[in-house]
Formats: C-alpha cells, sequence, structure tokens
C-alpha cells in the first residue's frame, strides 16, 4: 500500500519494543541547539485521494518533454522507449535485481548481466565489461582510479570538453589519494587542445580522460589522444555520455582507448528528472584484474551444460577490504536489463539507424540555426546528436521567452564554464520532429527581436 501512517498504539508498541519512553528519546544524540524545537510547517493530514490531487497539481507545473518541444541533453537524453523493455522488466523472474550470489539459483539474472557485458563489449570495441556501475560519472571516476593502479601514477589529464559533473565527481575521488588533476583547454575547434595536452603530458601521468562525443557535442580525435597518452606509457580513458553515438562512430577500442565509461541511461531508460540510470565500464584484458565492481562469466557444468557465475568479483564484500578495486555498486542489474532489452530489439541494424536520425536531425537543427543573425556555431569540429549555439544577447532570458513558447530550447553554458556566458548547448534526438525543430528555429529567430 502506498499510505500507511503509524497509529499512535502502533508507536507505543514499537517503543515498549525497543524499552524507550519517548520518540524524542531516540534523538538524545543530537544537540538540543541545532534540533528543531516546533513541529514541521506542514498542512493538516489528507485522504490519500486529497494527496494524490495535489501531487498531480504540483507535478502539473513541470515542463516536460510531453508538454513541451524538448531540445535538452547534456547527459540525459530524450529518446523513446518501446513497450517491450517496461513488459519484459516486469516480470516476476526480475523482480529481485540484487547480486546473484547463489548461481544455482540465479541463472536467469547472470544470464542477463552477461549478455549485458557482452553488448557493452560490441559497443565499446573492448575486450572485458563489468557487471554495471551506478551512472556515467561514477564510472568515469573508478575509471582514473584504476588507470592509477595499473599504471601507479598519480597525474591525471581531464579535457575541459569532458562533462563537468564527470569531473566533479572525479575531483571528489581523487581528494584525500594525493592525485594531482589537470584540465586541458579545448581549442577552437571545441576538442582537446594538442599543444595543451603535449605540454602537459610526462612520465608521471596515469591517463588522459576525454569524452566522445564531449560535453560539447563534438567529436574527440581519440586516435590522436591514444597516441599521445601511450607515447609516455599513460591510458586513455573514454567516457561516452551519449552511447546511441556508438551506434556509427568508430568505437573507442578501435581508436585505441584503453578503459571505455560511459552513462547508459540512453538505452531504454527515461530521463525521470536525471535518474536513475546506469554506469557501463570496459576495459582490456591485459588490465582485467584492476577492473573495479564485478564481471559475469559463462562456464559448463560436469554435464556439460553452459551456466553463468560471477567469474570475477573484486568488491571489498567478497575479498579482503584492502585489496578491493571497489567498495560500490551493487551491480544496478534492473537499469542493466533495461539496457539488454532495448540493445536486443534494436540489434546492429536499429542502433545504426538510431544514430544516423539523432545525427541528420541535430545537423538540420545546426545549420538552420547557424545563419540565424545574432546567431553562430563557435565550434567547427564535427558534432553528433548536441552543438554549442552563440547568441548576441541574454541567453536566459531568450530560454525563458521560448519555454513561454513551450519549447525547452537548451542548457545555458555559464553554470559550467567561464567566457561562455552567451553559449547554450543544442541537443536534437529522433524524438523531435521537423516541425518541432522549424518552431525552434522560428522561436530562436524571434527571440533576440
Amino acid at each position: 500500500m502506498r499510505y500507511i501512517p503509524h497509529t499512535e498504539e502502533d508507536v507505543r508498541q514499537m517503543l515498549a519494543t525497543i524499552e524507550v519512553d519517548s520518540i524524542e528519546d531516540l534523538f538524545v544524540e543530537i544537540p538540543a541547539e541545532v534540533r528543531l524545537d516546533r513541529p514541521l510547517d506542514l498542512p493538516a493530514p489528507k485522504a490519500e485521494a486529497e494527496v494524490l490531487r495535489e501531487l498531480k497539481r504540483l507535478a502539473a507545473q513541470n515542463a516536460t518533454e510531453e508538454s513541451h518541444s524538448c531540445f535538452l541533453g547534456g547527459g540525459a537524453y530524450n529518446h523513446f522507449i518501446p513497450s517491450v523493455v517496461d513488459h519484459l522488466l516486469s516480470r516476476s523472474e526480475f523482480y529481485t535485481a540484487y547480486t546473484p550470489y547463489q548461481p544455482e539459483i540465479s541463472q536467469g539474472t547472470l544470464q542477463a548481466i552477461f549478455e549485458y557485458q557482452s553488448l557493452i563489449c560490441q559497443l565499446t570495441g573492448m575486450d572485458v565489461s563489468n557487471a554495471s556501475m551506478y551512472d556515467g560519472a561514477s564510472a568515469c571516476a573508478e575509471a582514473v582510479m584504476m588507470a592509477s593502479r595499473a599504471t601507479r601514477r598519480k597525474k591525471i589529464l581531464l579535457a575541459s570538453g569532458l562533462h563537468p559533473e564527470y569531473r566533479e565527481t572525479v575531483a571528489t575521488y581523487c581528494r584525500y589519494l594525493e592525485m594531482e588533476l589537470v584540465e586541458i583547454p579545448a581549442g577552437a575547434d571545441g576538442r582537446v587542445d594538442a599543444a595543451a595536452l603535449e605540454a602537459a603530458l610526462d612520465k608521471s601521468t596515469a591517463a588522459v580522460v576525454a569524452g566522445y562525443p564531449n560535453f560539447f557535442g563534438v567529436i574527440e580525435d581519440l586516435a590522436s589522444l591514444a597516441g599521445a597518452a601511450h607515447a609516455v606509457g599513460a591510458l586513455l580513458v573514454t567516457a561516452v555520455a551519449e552511447p546511441v553515438s556508438l551506434g556509427m562512430l568508430k568505437s573507442p577500442g578501435e581508436l585505441g582507448a584503453d578503459i571505455v565509461v560511459g552513462e547508459g541511461q540512453s538505452f531504454g531508460m527515461p530521463v525521470s528528472f536525471g535518474g536513475p540510470g546506469v554506469g557501463f565500464f570496459a576495459a582490456r584484458q591485459k588490465t582485467l584484474r584492476s577492473m573495479p565492481g564485478r564481471l559475469v562469466g559463462a562456464t559448463t557444468d560436469k554435464e556439460g551444460r553452459t551456466g553463468y557465475v560471477l567469474t570475477l568479483a573484486t568488491r571489498e564484500q567478497h575479498i579482503r577490504r584492502e585489496k578491493a578495486t571497489s567498495n560500490i555498486c551493487s551491480n544496478q542489474g534492473m537499469c542493466a536489463l533495461m539496457a539488454t532489452i532495448y540493445l536486443s530489439q534494436l540489434g546492429k541494424k536499429g542502433i545504426r539507424e538510431l544514430a544516423e536520425q539523432n545525427l541528420a536531425k541535430a545537423e538540420y537543427a545546426k545549420q538552420a540555426i547557424a545563419v540565424l543573425p545574432g546567431f553562430s556555431i563557435p565550434f567547427a569540429a564535427p558534432t553528433f546528436n548536441e552543438f554549442v549555439v552563440e547568441v548576441e544577447g541574454d541567453v536566459e532570458a531568450l530560454l525563458l521567452r521560448l519555454e513561454e513558447q513551450e519549447i525547452l530550447a537548451g542548457i545555458p553554458l555559464k553554470k559550467y564554464y567561464a567566457g561562455m556566458e552567451r553559449c547554450l548547448l543544442i541537443c536534437v534526438t529522433e524524438q523531435n520532429s521537423r516541425e518541432q525543430i522549424d518552431a525552434l528555429v522560428a522561436a530562436l529567430k524571434g527571440g533576440l527581436a
């Protein structure tokens, strides 16, 4: 049931059971000066039906992709989700998505995770994938930790075009580990500045970390980044916030990446106000034992039948804490299953067609906006389904005017980058019709008037 308040008798019985006189006694450890000495300022209790009506009224005030034309991206993407994803996910066999510790009763869950790992390897061009991380940002931070372990070095070069929240998460992980984080600026084309990278690389560098595409939607030259990193014995970590791009771009593995991480939300998961998502993590065979999390493997039993087991599990609950590679992540099984169903439904041909639609629609929008008076495209490098637009005017005022026309036109970049106060990030996916794009262009043109 959704609404079960405790009665006074319920509370009395619970307090008696734990031998406490009052609820206040449960909070004696909290200093009196920081405790609220009055009731919460909440309305009087209401019936469940009334509460639901009020919540629906409040929810209706949100601007969503259902009520507005949505051109928001920046790490969470509005893609169509086939009904089969939710249908299969709701089957009772998958209700418990926690870690499958007992293989003899967990073959279905283990096989689903094995298939997920296989699909991630195919997409990324890597040898091995683990059984999922919390999200793209934490996966990126774990990749930095892994690179440091593998190289026994402490210096990390982070491209400024890497998603800002990924960079913040990396900084949080590394704060007390005596690691050196160096930000490498973007060049005039939106890609990593090659000269700045070369100047920062040395024999103490553990990894170069870059987005693919990066936060500006720009497609980084991974082959050049890999060559530069490998020349000094460092690893290339590639973070993919929009994995639909891998349906048509060369895989990071083909281009020399050593570790590939990213956010799998685009694969069958709704935006849901920012979560949950699922982080993916893939690497080369040679660095297998430095990977965080756990891996599911296929084997055969004594009768020759295929079976699935936890092949490597290097979390602190599996091995001695000081030898653990990670102490996070309970496998994100449900979200990984959603990604598996989604990718299985699309197949190789479908994921490519989806990527082509995203690219074509975004290019149509970008070219139409580029010729508008007062608008320009600052970065010349190729992009995928989002791109930066520079505006001659107040970006936030423009976005507010467009929101009044039921258009969520983009993300202002001044929040993330100094010097980009007049820039916004626009994303176009297969969900945006030509009519919506044309309406966006017309609204932008009129918005500066």
